[in-house]
């Protein structure tokens, strides 16, 4: 009775796992939650973290403008300066950190992007608005990684950002762990589990590279302390000689025989040393490859475990069996080829940025479009700030595009090559392909035919045996007549062949240039309908004007120069200043100030009267004016005793 009554129950347990699969699916969704901390909760934690560390930040930083009510706070003057993350006009310094930070970030935006990220519920209409809050919610918990690399104060940037990177670690890696706890191959969302690592490691190399490199920091800071070094400016030196040395090179006079280059720098890629890529183009190309990694997993792991699926469904072999392998063929082979052309196109846009800004630098705009040639500034500028999210968003949905449009490709070479073979016999389908290709040989061959009769009846003779061909003028005019009249016909014909090639081949162009907005994909004079190209023209644009090299190093040898001038000017006064008095604190050279000032009123007197001074009730501005008055009639008359000759008092 017992083992019947057991065995009852596990009938009962098995029908309602078959009967309920949402609640129990629902039940490992929970629990999967109470293992793991989810990304809205994590980001809701994080904000005040954050905005204590950018506060303390804040702190530290001085500000150039000190107002007067920051007086009373002698230890407040000038505090609370304005942090800046990072300088995406073109820094050259922590150009990979801030890269790496980016992709620690990825995560965030790509749920930000599908919806998964809601910090409160709103009306349909107001869904733009509550996307804005959230993007501002995913930067200010990421804003501590930025701030952190881009202050001057390394050591307390170096230890926050050391500890803040540390718990995101923790986290993701126990969110890792917990995913791996409920992987189940019997089931997708199992499945899925069991993959979570695969896509989850180049976040987590990121986080790890940010926490060597924050150590890094505090390491080498501690010890440049010790060792009394400035750091910061070795760096800005190194920084700056890299540019005056690509200035120099051109400015310098190009050799009268050119070096021969080898095939890679002819063909695919050309090095320059002292040309170096802003931050924002690096961390555009990385963060676009990673964001192709990330898609293309997941979609080849759904695809695959989805595959799987309807293989388990067509139990048996039948024709079913065969399509399916044809159409997985056919998805595996045209996502490789799209990954590869996704990846060559990221590899291209940095190659023409370089030899864009080339072009500008030589003041060439002879490829920009007539209308693009004075920029608009307000554009330009925000083609500046758009251009990072366009060209991600871009590639992503260029790869998506391309993929699908191969494997449609792939699944028509399917039915027109390959199972026309299996079918029929290779003969067969050879035979149809000749006479397919010949009739488009005979079009072809008649368009060159066209062309050749022209050139050698109907165009008179050259003018000089030098001319590379003959002159636009007509020879045989009444043959040329009966030409056009017979060919008029036909040429209708033709019109519509060429009509099908050019919807093909613009398709064809289109689909290899949508993840490419350094070419538009509209014909001339429609430029302004690519918002794409539109922003890769501004923001080439503003890179010019902002990041002109020889301007650059320009300002920094006039700035140089100045302060050497400067220097020397006031030598004078630094003789009776130590070196302890040149890094006074606020109230000593308050009191410093003003003793200059009285012992500059008692050797002036006169000065007292031309001053500015505040309305008293007393009468001590009065007393003031009255002794300045006799101060300066008694230094006026012992200069006129002084002055006197001798020889007159006799």
């Amino acid at each position: 009775m017992i083992g019947d009554e057991t065995n009852l129950d596990q009938d009962i347990y098995q029908d309602y796992n078959t009967s309920f699969p949402a609640v129990n699916q629902t039940n490992a969704t929970l629990e999967e939650e109470e293992c793991g901390v989810s990304t809205e909760l994590f980001l809701h934690i994080c904000l005040l973290p954050s905005m204590c560390i950018v506060m303390l930040i804040s702190f530290l930083e001085r500000r150039s403008k000190v107002y007067s009510f920051e007086e009373r706070f002698p230890y407040l003057r000038g505090r609370f300066g304005i942090v800046v993350p990072l300088d995406f006009t073109g820094t050259l310094r922590n150009r990979w950190s801030y890269t790496f930070a980016f992709i620690a970030a990825a995560p965030q935006m790509i749920q930000l992007i599908l919806g998964f990220i809601v910090p409160f519920n709103v009306p349909k209409w107001l869904i733009a608005l509550m996307y804005l809050v959230a993007a501002f919610e995913v930067a200010l918990a990421n804003l501590p990684f930025f701030v952190c690399l881009s202050t001057t104060h390394r050591a307390v940037g170096g230890a926050l950002g050391l500890l803040y990177t540390l718990v995101w670690l923790y986290v993701e890696v126990w969110n890792v762990q917990c995913a791996h706890k409920f992987c189940d191959k019997n089931t997708f969302d199992g499945s899925l589990m069991c993959y979570e690592d695969l896509l989850q490691w180049p976040y987590l190399l990121c986080l790890g590279f940010l926490l060597c490199r924050f150590g890094f920091m505090l390491a080498t800071e501690v010890k440049n302390c010790l060792q009394k070094r400035n750091k910061q400016a070795e760096e800005d030196a190194v920084l700056q000689s890299c540019q005056y040395k690509y200035v120099q090179t051109l400015l310098r006079r190009p050799p009268e025989r050119s070096l021969e280059k080898s095939w890679f720098r002819r063909k695919v890629y050309d090095s320059d040393p002292y040309f170096k890529f802003p931050s924002r183009m690096i961390a555009t190309a990385v963060i676009s490859l990673v964001g192709l990694y990330i898609i293309i997993s997941s979609e080849l792991v759904s695809s695959s475990l989805g595959i799987k699926k309807l293989y388990t469904l067509v139990e048996t072999p039948s024709f079913w069996t065969e399509y399916l392998d044809y159409a997985a063929y056919a998805w595996y082979v045209s996502a490789v080829l799209a990954t590869l052309s996704s990846v060559a196109h990221v590899g291209h846009v940095l190659i023409c940025y370089r030899k864009h800004m080339k072009k500008l630098r030589a003041g060439d705009k002879s490829f920009l479009p007539a209308r693009f040639r004075t920029p608009n500034s307000a554009v330009s500028m925000v083609a500046l700030v758009r251009y990072p999210g366009c060209q991600i968003a871009y590639t992503l949905w260029g790869y998506l595009i391309v993929h699908f449009a191969l494997f449609v490709f792939g699944i028509v070479f399917v039915f027109l090559v390959v199972i026309p073979i299996r079918e029929e016999g290779f003969l067969s389908w050879l035979i149809d392909l000749i006479t397919f290709l010949a009739n488009f040989f005979i079009v072809l061959l008649l368009l060159k035919l066209q062309v050749l009769l022209v050139r050698l009846f109907f165009l008179q003779d050259k003018l000089s045996p030098e001319d590379k061909q003959k002159p636009l003028a007509l020879n045989n005019r009444k043959a040329f007549h009966n030409f056009n009249y017979f060919f008029f016909f036909y040429n209708v014909i033709l019109g519509l062949w060429s009509c099908i090639l050019r919807l093909l081949r613009s398709a064809f162009v289109s689909l290899l240039l949508v993840s490419r907005i350094n070419r538009t994909v509209m014909p001339k004079g429609f430029e302004l309908l690519d918002k794409g190209y539109r922003t890769w023209i501004g923001m080439i644009m503003a890179d010019h004007y902002h990041n002109n090299l020889v301007l650059v190093c320009f300002c920094h040898l006039l700035l140089k120069r100045t302060l050497e001038r400067h220097t020397a000017a006031k030598s004078y006064s630094c003789v009776n200043q130590t070196p302890g008095n040149l890094a006074a604190s606020p109230l000593e050279v308050r009191v410093r100030t003003r003793w200059l000032l009285l012992y500059t009123l008692l050797r002036n007197p006169q000065i007292i009267l031309l001053r500015k001074r505040e309305k008293l009730n007393d009468n001590r501005e009065q007393l003031a004016v009255v002794w300045a008055t006799m101060q300066t009639q008694q230094a006026e008359a012992a200069a006129a005793v002084q002055s006197t000759d001798p020889s007159l008092l006799v």
